[in-house]
């Protein structure tokens, strides 16, 4: 594979698939740029703020953007190039754009109100309870993730020494300079620019140096030295406040600044891949075209011998004469038998259906999107017209970006299947800044990578507030009866749906899973992914029938990720019940059994509620509604 001509024909591809598919759905769904939008109609300076569409898509392309599209298609390498290129790039075009387009038009077309009220609105109250209290706990599990992430990015090791930092500590507390002075620099830009309008390129250009004066002062000046337990609890605070602050003080600016970080991240990785192609350092990455249906993630070696390590993690590879040595060649002198194979822990495992589908969800089509889309983007659109290049092409730069991560990935194969990465943002990373020091020299690796690792945390750390903003809505939404609004609602209901209460409960929630082990549900988090995804298009599909609009085009789509997330959940429920039979510890078992039993029903009915409502006789018309 030569990674710098797969990127251009991907490239091509994903920018026909915008200009011909995006534009053919806006007007099959009747996109109106006349038309106000929710951000005019029932602006509040707080939620409801318009934008400008360079703006918006900032905040967006940042919330949605996370490490997702960077994990997938690197855990999902281990299944070839091939399968993963055509599901990002058709996935992505077919299913992902269009997902994410259609929440955030009909969620504009509900007054700017999430899924769950366009679920109640198209199916019944019983759908839209279910709905909104699944996604709410899939929210409170992206916080505790996230937040995770991002404690663990900003948090120096027990083993910290101040005189002397290690590589990795000057690194992390590098990352919290640069993304404290973010913050900060964005709240003086909301406040500067608020209610001042300047020419759009000029607030770009302005938007690029404050990035980069954040940066280098951020890389010139980190003395924050705190371990990870204790950015758990800044980031409460900060979350708990960033999710209440109006949006233009500090979700629009900030999400706004960061998405320059990622939209130079992608330049850069242009650079590197198309000068490491040319100058045929990439021409003929290690990468299979295709290793086949099912694959494990044992880590082996060029020559496809297996890495073993001991009990300490120490790797040993195979020579020539069949002995085990490091790749120092200090040689393994215990017995055989202590050794066991390492594990590529950035490697995906199991059958191409479903895992592949269920890995790459960010860059092909992830259901988090929707929330996005529906919840905090639907509120600040200033356009119908806005809805196609925000919705639909901010899911294809997505896509993009996982292509990249397949180049990346590529460029390190042999370290990568030999297990020598922790996780797939190092291999991002390593890839990428590899591929730039071919163009710009090796001085430009270590730069390089600290500034892509930077990217892929901030938008973690943008994805982390925005996610508790959207569960604050749902939680919200979840004790507001149909006929009544957070207004005329009283008693316990009121006190529930208060912004504040549900904020509080919603940061509890998630801080205290992110430090009580959030990771024990966590491998279930891609088929909820997927679900909601599945349940997103049933929600859009089923508004457009009854609005006497074109829906074709979600059925076949809805159903193979209501396949795909059905599979899945039955292989871990086997998986999971087999386990919880051979005794021992069956806690985490036990707890993912059930979960994943909750979750197959779950999603056994809301299709059938979700069918009835599309295809049944108790199908609503389109004046019941909302148009």
């Amino acid at each position: 594979m030569n990674a710098m001509i797969l990127l251009l024909i991907a490239a091509i591809v994903l920018v026909c698939g915008y200009v011909f598919y995006g534009k053919y759905l806006a007007n099959a769904w009747g996109v109106d740029p006349s038309r106000p939008t929710p951000a005019h109609e029932m602006a509040d300076g707080v939620d409801y703020v318009a934008a400008p569409p360079y703006v918006v898509l900032g905040h967006h392309f940042s919330s949605i953007a996370g490490a997702g599209p960077i994990n997938g298609p690197i855990q999902a390498a281990v299944f070839g190039w091939v399968p993963v290129t055509l599901w990002v790039v058709i996935g992505g075009i077919f299913f992902g754009a269009m997902h994410d387009f259609g929440a955030l038009f009909s969620s504009i077309r509900h007054k700017g109100q999430t899924l769950a009220v366009v679920v109640r609105d198209n199916m019944d109250n019983t759908a839209k309870t279910l709905f909104t209290i699944f996604a709410y706990l899939t929210l409170v599990l992206v916080v505790a993730a996230f937040a995770s992430i991002v404690a663990n990015t900003f948090g120096v090791s027990a083993e910290y020494n101040p005189a002397e930092p290690s590589v990795g500590d000057d690194r992390n507390m590098t990352t919290a300079s640069i993304s404290m002075f973010f913050i900060g620099a964005a709240v003086i830009w909301g406040l500067l620019l608020r209610g001042r309008k300047i020419p759009a390129a000029a607030n770009i250009g302005l938007a690029i140096v404050v990035l980069v004066i954040c940066v280098a002062a951020g890389m010139a000046f980190h003395p924050i030295a705190l371990p990870a337990s204790t950015w758990m609890w800044i980031l409460a605070v900060y979350i708990l406040i960033a999710s209440l602050a109006p949006v233009w003080i500090l979700l629009q600016p900030r999400d706004y600044l960061s998405s320059y970080l990622l939209y130079g991240m992608i330049i850069l990785a242009f650079i590197g891949i198309i000068g490491a192609g040319l100058s045929g350092a990439a021409a003929n990455l290690e990468i299979p075209a295709f290793t086949g249906f099912q694959v494990g993630n044992a880590a082996v070696d060029a020559a496809g011998n297996p890495v073993m390590q001991d009990a300490d993690g120490v790797k040993y590879f195979m020579d020539s004469a069949g002995a085990y040595a490091t790749s120092e060649g200090v040689a393994f002198t215990g017995a055989i038998e202590d050794l066991k194979q390492a594990v590529n822990s950035a490697g995906a495992s199991g059958f191409l259906f479903p895992a592949l589908f269920i890995t790459i969800a960010c860059g092909a089509i992830s259901g988090f999107h929707s929330l996005v889309a529906s919840g905090t983007t639907s509120k600040q659109i200033d356009s119908e017209a806005h809805a196609q290049p925000i919705g639909y092409g901010g899911m294809l730069i997505e896509s993009l970006l996982a292509i990249i991560s397949l180049c990346a990935v590529g460029f390190v194969w042999t370290q990568y299947k030999a297990g020598g990465f922790a996780a797939p943002t190092a291999v991002f990373a390593s890839g990428l800044s590899g591929m730039i020091a071919t163009v710009f020299g090796e001085g430009a690796q270590g730069i390089s990578y600290q500034l892509l690792i930077l990217a892929v945390s901030a938008f973690c750390l943008t994805s982390l507030d925005t996610a508790t903003r959207l569960a604050r809505y749902m939680f919200q939404e979840l004790w507001i009866p149909m006929g009544e609004t957070l207004e005329t609602v009283t008693g316990w209901r009121k006190t529930l749906s208060n912004p504040y209460v549900a904020t509080i409960i919603t940061v509890i929630l998630g801080i205290g899973l992110g430090m009580s082990g959030y990771s024990i549900i966590w491998p279930l988090f891609g088929a909820a992914n997927q679900l909601l995804a599945a349940l997103a298009l049933l929600a859009v599909a089923t508004w457009l029938k009854n609005m006497g609009r074109k829906n074709g085009m979600f059925y076949f789509p809805m159903i193979f990720m209501l396949a795909v997330t059905l599979t899945s959940l039955v292989q871990t429920i086997m998986a999971q019940f087999s386990l919880v039979s051979a005794g021992g510890d069956v806690f985490a078992p036990g707890l993912r059994l059930v979960i994943a039993c909750l979750l197959f029903v779950l999603a056994i009915v809301l299709a059938v509620r979700g069918a009835k409502s599309l295809w049944g006789s108790d199908a609503k018309s389109e004046n019941q509604a909302a148009a």
